[in-house]
């Protein structure tokens, strides 16, 4: 059996970089940092920062690159992948990125935000707009309550499904 997943809660270092591929999937670039802390043999508070690079494609990265920001918080999940490039200077090199499958957007940084408290979600730096199904405003659903001060009647075995 296999497994290669990865489950990251950090603050974005930066905004999402959004790119159009040729045969126009969306792909948003992240990079993440995540901290640990502990404390050293002599009881001083340790701390350490990793940083990791996030790859979405699809819908997930136009809704990346709509609404996550520089210094929010975000949960990814997703696998490793280790690819091979050529840089500027001629040398191969290697980088791991995280593929997330998964998102979900944490609060806002702190001091950047809106001062109104309202969300007002960024433009999205994509060179060709793609249009963007916006979802119909929530109603509000009516949740029945039960009272069981109002229940007189007891269950009956014979009345378990199970």
């Amino acid at each position: 059996m296999n497994l290669n997943k990865v489950q990251l809660i950090g603050r974005l270092t930066r905004d999402p970089e959004i790119r159009t591929t040729p045969s126009g999937q969306t792909v948003a670039t992240i990079g993440l940092a995540t901290n640990r802390t502990w404390m050293d043999k002599s009881g001083q508070k340790q701390e350490k920062s990793e940083f990791h690079n996030i790859v979405i494609w699809g819908r997930l990265a136009e809704i990346a690159g709509q609404y996550l920001t520089k210094g929010q918080e975000a949960y990814f999940e997703g696998r490793l992948e280790t690819r091979s490039y050529t840089g500027k200077d001629g040398v191969e090199r290697k980088t791991t990125d995280i593929v997330a499958e998964n998102m979900q957007m944490g609060s806002r940084a702190q001091g950047g935000g809106q001062s109104n408290g309202s969300y007002q979600p960024r433009p999205t730096q994509q060179a060709t707009p793609a249009p963007v199904n916006r979802p119909a405003p929530a109603v509000e659903e009516v949740i029945p309550t039960i009272n069981l001060d109002e229940e007189t009647d007891e269950v009956r075995l014979e009345d378990v499904p199970f």
